[in-house]
């Protein structure tokens, strides 16, 4: 069973963004699926797939479905219809070797092999003074002959960055958190959240960090940080730092980092989090090609519940042997108004607007120009006679206005065709002009009805 909605909603956002692509009102389209067993839940899942691809084609919407987060709606499966655009407010990131897509919350890292370490000389801990940034100190390693490391230049990315934060859980507490990862890579704020949900990350401000002081702010290193260490504060690492990679990071102390520190040899953590920054050509987790970075708009999202909701409302029925069972339900949303300003995002010139025909909210824009009665007469028939064949019509009938106003007018509105009623009418002819490819032609205005419904209706 399936049953759906659509209502208008309101996000009571402190910054609403982009206009009409995020307002504080919106309409939205949802459904639920219920099923007596998971097989059951695929079925319905992929139906519902399959309608919003249906639906989403017919809109003339270019789109893309990628893998999600479930997030707080929770689940086995989630994924997301985008449409891209430069504007879209999600990135996203896909695979033209082997067709992988994914938003930037459920990417996974491609893990690089352990590295031999064998021949890493001992970490140290050395003064480096004056070195604020990633830059600086990286420069300083460089620029120093015992510093080196032989085999190549140090990089940003062989800096270890420990970033904190503070974790506030659903019961109103807070704890710690440490996240380490490559220097040349930020905290992706975004893929945190979705890593310690329902937790909340925020920053670490300096309160916290006078409750804890064997931190050396801007110098902390992982012999501070982990379970067992004398913070106690949990350390998580980005799945690049695997056995044998050879870093720079904080000694603890300030104005000193340590060199040539060993992950496995030196220092462990408390375990992994997806928490760095996708970047554009990252590898492909499914094939290791480079990933392509790109932005979109969600115009819809599809969830695999499962039995999540129904177990805590006990909502049992009767399956087909007649056994009482826990339904398993499947979420399943199209933002209706999204879908509106991502059609405008991806059918548009810099004249204005260019409807699909599917959703054009006119088949034909009717324009008469000039002063003469005769054309103000003759778009009254032309209109009438349209309205009778079943078109929608939009007629331009202002009087004391320029033609040219009104032709930018018909571009900026984008209705698909635009018929121009004006100086050749004493010849019989009127102008009929596609607004998507900009070609005109004229035909006689006795046979403009039959001419206009078949290029509105293909034929």
């Amino acid at each position: 069973m399936s049953l759906y909605q659509i209502q208008t909603k309101y996000r009571d956002e402190a910054r609403p963004r982009a206009g009409i692509l995020r307002g504080r009102e919106f309409v939205m389209k949802d459904s639920y699926s219920f099923d007596t067993s998971d097989e059951g839940l695929e079925i319905s899942y992929r139906q519902h797939r399959a309608a919003y691809q249906r639906t989403f084609d017919r809109l003339g919407l270019e789109y893309i479905i990628v893998s999600a987060m479930a997030g707080a709606m929770g689940g086995s499966v989630s994924e997301e219809f985008l449409a891209p655009c430069e504007s879209g407010e999600d990135t996203f990131v896909r695979c033209e070797v082997c067709g992988y897509a994914a938003n930037v919350e459920a990417v996974t890292t491609l893990v690089p092999p352990d590295e031999d370490y064998a021949a890493v000389p001992i970490a140290h801990p050395e003064d480096t003074p004056d070195t604020p940034t990633i830059d600086s100190l990286v420069e300083i390693a460089n620029a120093r002959p015992e510093l080196g490391r032989g085999d190549r230049a140090w990089e940003a990315r062989d800096t270890l960055k420990n970033v904190l934060l503070m974790l506030d859980q659903p019961d109103g507490t807070s704890v710690p958190l440490a996240v380490g990862l490559p220097g040349d890579r930020e905290v992706d704020l975004k893929r945190l959240a979705v890593s310690v949900a329902p937790a909340e990350p925020r920053p670490f401000e300096d309160a916290e960090f006078a409750k804890f002081p064997g931190l050396a702010k801007g110098y902390i290193g992982p012999g501070s940080l982990g379970e067992d260490s004398i913070t106690g504060i949990r350390y998580l690492l980005d799945p690049r730092v695997v056995v044998g990679t050879r870093w720079i990071t904080g000694a603890d102390e300030p104005g000193r980092h340590v060199f040539d520190l060993v992950a496995g040899r030196d220092f462990s953590a408390d375990g992994t989090i997806e928490a760095a920054e996708v970047r554009d050509g990252d590898p492909c987790p499914t094939c290791g090609a480079g990933l392509a970075a790109e932005r979109g708009i969600e115009i819809g999202h599809i969830f695999q519940l499962g039995r999540k909701y129904a177990d805590v409302l006990d909502l049992r029925v009767l399956d087909e042997n007649g056994r009482q069972v826990v339904v398993t339900m499947g979420s399943y949303g199209i933002g209706v108004s999204r879908a509106v300003a991502a059609i405008v995002e991806q059918h548009h010139d810099d004249r204005g607007v260019i409807w699909p025909r599917s959703v054009a909210p006119a088949d034909v824009h009717v324009i008469a120009t000039g002063r003469d009665d005769a054309v103000f007469e003759a778009g009254e028939v032309l209109v009438s006679g349209l309205v009778e064949a079943g078109l929608t019509v939009l007629f331009d009938d202002r009087r004391g206005v320029s033609p040219g106003v009104k032709f930018n007018d018909s571009e900026l509105i984008g209705i698909p065709t635009i018929v121009v009623i004006g100086k050749r009418l004493a010849d019989g002819v009127v102008e009929i002009k596609d607004r998507a490819s900009g070609d005109r032609h004229d035909v006689e205005l006795a046979g403009a009805v039959q001419r206009i419904v078949l290029e509105v209706r293909g034929g």
